[in-house]
């Protein structure tokens, strides 16, 4: 029985810990080929943004914002239209999850993050001008 118990808390375990890679790409013609990203509760993410394009981060950059529950993705994008030396995030960073660095064509970041709480999140391309065609819904189920 204590065998049996053992195994059951070490699949538990193991499922809250494991790491689930999601690959996100972003071009020249300001889209995400995603809208919609699942990851399960408890899991490690380790997120890459592609850039597929070719213009430079300068003229046509893309990052990865995923915002805390219920933060809307208009007035966020708004809010930072002057953070261009903070990679189109507040300094506070309270609004957010997890975010990449700007990157431009050929470039690709990855960053790793605890998946929040089970429900939906906003995510988006923060530089200025995007956030209508770059975002999607980020799903803990």
């Amino acid at each position: 029985m204590s065998a049996i118990l053992f195994i059951a808390i070490n699949q538990v375990a193991n499922a809250q810990n494991s790491i689930q890679k999601v690959t996100i790409q972003s071009n020249d013609g300001m889209r995400f080929d995603l809208d919609e990203i699942k990851v399960k509760s408890g899991s490690t993410i380790e997120l890459t943004l592609i850039h597929t394009g070719k213009r430079t981060k300068e003229e046509m950059g893309h990052n990865f914002v995923l915002l805390n529950k219920e933060i809307e993705i208009r007035p966020f994008a708004m809010s930072v239209l002057d953070e261009k030396e903070n990679g189109y995030v507040p300094e506070s960073k309270e609004d957010i999850i997890a975010f990449t660095e700007v990157i431009g064509g050929g470039e690709s970041t990855t960053i790793t993050f605890e998946a929040p709480p089970k429900g939906i999140y906003n995510f988006l391309c923060s530089v200025p001008g995007h956030f209508g065609l770059m975002k999607g819904k980020f799903i803990v189920e």
